[in-house]
């Protein structure tokens, strides 16, 4: 019996089939059109030839958790602890799987904003969660009034994407307060920041959960290089959790991934 009946192929293994059979442009996915740096290939081209091509530790490559421990406080000052709060993803998807089948258990409601993400629902679904749609505004700005609505005894996660795909639209500071406000009068719920277009922004400056302290023991931060480093086909993702939820995190991590 499946555990998705309802669910098809996804959207973007069908438009991108349609968009090379119609030689068309592909708008299904954040394919980034330019190249990648050079300094990342010449990188790369020299580890092809390094010892460094067997299992790692679990969590990740130390240098590369140290690097983005070193980024992370760089632009949001927040110090994060490479060994109990961060790991290394096969991209932020699977991040976010990750996230939603350890923390979700049968019946647990999930709030996930629309439009959104199509890997979102059926994460919460395998996990045997209950997805509950509530669309953005005309704007795309959350409509708090129908999230507070929407919330139950059985709410266990909200999910928000910012920047926001497919928009673009960056959450402002009063938006930030007002989840905050919720999220504070609703104790039992998690956040799940998905933030994987956190370093492509142009009109306003991106948010992140990193510089908000009332949010941060109770939020996951899934980020991904595919998109900062227009690497997509590299898988290269991680996620930020304080380490009561990671702790969680990694016990179906590590079943993912390990070898």
């Amino acid at each position: 019996m499946s555990k998705l009946p309802q669910i098809p192929t996804s959207i973007f293994a069908v438009m991108s089939q349609m968009a090379n059979e119609y030689k068309a442009i592909n708008l299904s996915q954040g394919f980034p059109n330019f190249p990648v740096d050079e300094r990342l290939l010449q990188i790369s081209e020299r580890l092809v030839y390094e010892n460094v091509h067997q299992y790692t530790p679990m969590n990740g490559l130390p240098t590369l958790l140290e690097k983005i421990a070193t980024l992370t406080a760089k632009n949001y000052t927040r110090k994060v602890n490479i060994s109990s709060e961060l790991v290394i993803t096969a991209g932020a998807t699977q991040g976010i799987y990750t996230v939603i089948n350890a923390l979700i258990n049968q019946g647990d409601e999930v709030i996930i904003l629309d439009p959104s993400y199509d890997s979102y629902e059926p994460s919460v679904l395998v996990a045997g969660g209950k997805p509950v749609r509530i669309s953005l505004n005309e704007d795309y700005s959350p409509n708090f009034n129908l999230i507070e609505a929407r919330i139950t005894s059985k709410t266990k996660l909200i999910i928000i994407n910012n920047p926001h795909n497919p928009t673009g639209r960056i959450w402002n500071e009063n938006e930030f307060e007002a989840l905050e406000t919720v999220l504070e009068k609703h104790s039992q719920i998690l956040l799940l920041s998905d933030e994987v277009y956190e370093y492509i922004s142009f009109t306003h400056p991106h948010i992140s959960i990193n510089t908000r302290p009332k949010l941060l023991n109770k939020t996951i931060i899934a980020s991904s290089f595919g998109k900062s480093l227009h690497v997509t086909g590299w898988k290269v993702g991680y996620l930020i959790a304080p380490e009561n939820l990671m702790n969680e995190i990694k016990k179906v991590h590590q079943f993912l991934v390990l070898v």
